[in-house]
């Protein structure tokens, strides 16, 4: 199949397939013609790159996963190298949660601060005059 065929089956554009072909993660194949032909391995490696992104996997990470399924197996996160980048990305992950707990319950401190102070202020502020009141009273005193 041609680049645009694949771009197509794939959800994604020709540009993005160029730029995956420069960085060695689709290949390179040209037909009699020049153009770019690719196959069925190469539309199973795609997917696999764009899961991975979907994922928040950089496209470098994705590396692994496609040279797995280019080696021939199954799926891309069969090998060993596949199953490290899983491990990485889940630490990383865990790393990421552990710090957006700990701004969370800081946020969550400061609101809860915030509303105290905020009701301090009310118990002590004096009730607001109203002048459309006090306009009435004179009214009716005169």
């Amino acid at each position: 199949m041609r680049i645009g065929e694949l771009a197509a089956r794939a959800g994604t554009t020709t540009r993005t397939l160029r730029y995956y072909e420069s960085r060695g993660l689709l290949p390179a194949r040209r037909g009699g013609n020049g153009y770019r032909t690719y196959d069925e391995a190469d539309l199973r490696a795609l997917r696999q790159i764009r899961t991975l992104q979907d994922f928040g996997f950089d496209l470098e990470e994705t590396r692994p996963f496609v040279e797995c399924l280019r080696a021939g197996h199954p799926e891309g996160d069969s090998c060993p190298a596949s199953l490290a980048v899983y491990r990485n990305k889940l630490t990383e992950l865990d790393a990421l949660i552990a710090e957006l707990t700990a701004v969370r319950a800081k946020v969550g401190a400061q609101l809860q601060r915030a509303e105290q102070a905020v009701q301090a202020l009310a118990a002590e502020a004096p009730a607001p005059r109203c002048e459309l009141s006090e306009q009435r009273r004179h009214r009716q005193e005169e």
